[in-house]
């Protein structure tokens, strides 16, 4: 199965979120999953693939020229997609992925899944995406999205196009168990 996992480059974030990176890492990597993330090297993104090649995991990087100039690209992963932009490295870390899994981030992290929800709702993109709430981090994006079903901006059938877990091995399963979707979903993307 391949996964592409948003997380954070931030070094300066709770160990916590390291001890998940780590730990998604170590399961993705023993049940032999290939890692697809945005190639970096610090933060969750390094933790969670140098776990991965400790694990002896494939780890496929994508990353835009202008942060490979600055020498933010992990220099050991099995593969490194080097793109123009950020917007081509948002299409190539979803294409052909089994599954997306968010970690808790920041804007980047936000922006990745924002779009890939979207996708999702269009029918442009219809594997599990699964979002790690580790300790509450993303409590006010359910609640946000549970006001737009309510206010009438999505569908109550638009719950099914995410799922919120609470710990990491909980991720896994989230993925396996996660319902079907269609790519026709646009028939009913409109409220």
């Amino acid at each position: 199965m391949k996964v592409c996992v948003y997380c954070a480059s931030s070094a300066k974030v709770s160990e916590k979120y390291f001890a998940a990176a780590e730990t998604l890492g170590v399961l993705m990597a023993n049940n032999e999953h290939t890692l697809i993330y945005g190639g970096g090297s610090l933060g969750l993104m390094g933790k969670i693939a140098d776990t991965m090649l400790a694990h002896g995991g494939h780890v496929k990087g994508v990353l835009p020229r202008f942060m490979d100039e600055v020498e933010w690209g992990h220099k050991d992963i099995s593969e490194m997609v080097l793109v123009e932009d950020m917007h081509e490295r948002k299409k190539l870390l979803i294409d052909g992925v089994d599954a997306v899994v968010a970690l808790p981030g920041g804007c980047g992290t936000l922006e990745e899944l924002s779009e890939v929800v979207t996708l999702k709702r269009l029918g442009k993109f219809t594997k599990p995406i699964v979002i790690l709430n580790l300790d509450g981090f993303y409590d006010p994006l359910k609640a946000l999205f549970e006001k737009m079903i309510e206010e009438k901006f999505m569908r109550q059938e638009h719950r099914a196009i995410y799922t919120f877990v609470d710990t990491v091995e909980e991720i896994i399963p989230a993925i396996k168990n996660a319902p079907a979707w269609d790519a026709d979903a646009i028939s009913f993307a409109a409220v």
